[in-house]
């Protein structure tokens, strides 16, 4: 049962990983304001689509419902902003809504089995969660060598322009200082 559990909540995990790529265009803002009411439209009816359910199977599905909803604004989000916290707020929201169904389904469990269950759960949203930091600091980590890459190039320019004399060297450190947004 863990193993199976583990497995169906790393495929779902994985197939929401995979959504904001479907999703790569900007969108306008009637767009937005039309996957808006979409949503909260598809959530409406995946919670009553949750009361004909009774016991856990009704929690589990609202749980799903939620999370679908949650997921799937964040994923707007970042599709209208195309920001990368914005990108990391939707891998947040999609690692905390698979762990929140994982967790409910573990509740058919008694004693040590939902333990362990819960705890896979929470591992599995650990994982997930440091991926989006992982995203997060790597972006960062691109920011960063670019703007390195850009100061060393621009330190070749002026040592370029040491070589010259008079008005064509502060011709050329007017034009390194342009070329590399430097005041």
């Amino acid at each position: 049962m863990n193993k199976s559990l583990t497995l169906k909540v790393s495929l779902l995990l994985a197939t929401l990983l995979v959504l904001p790529a479907a999703q790569a265009q900007v969108m306008s803002k009637v767009d937005y304001k039309a996957g808006k009411d979409r949503i909260s439209t598809a959530y409406k009816a995946d919670k009553a689509a949750c009361a004909s359910l009774a016991a856990n199977a009704k929690d589990i599905c609202v749980e799903e419902a939620k999370g679908k909803e949650k997921v799937a604004k964040a994923d707007l989000e970042y599709t209208y902003t195309r920001k990368a916290t914005d990108r990391t707020k939707a891998q947040v929201a999609k690692a905390e809504a698979a762990y929140a169904v994982a967790k409910e389904r573990c509740d058919d469990l008694a004693g040590n089995p939902k333990d362990v269950c819960v705890k896979e759960a929470k591992a599995i949203e650990v994982g997930a969660l440091a991926d989006a930091r992982m995203g997060k600091e790597i972006s960062q980590a691109r920011r960063d060598a670019a703007t390195d890459k850009l100061d060393a190039d621009y330190k070749v320019a002026i040592e370029k322009c040491d070589a010259l004399a008079g008005d064509v060297k502060a011709s050329c450190v007017t034009a390194a200082k342009s070329s590399f947004g430097k005041t």
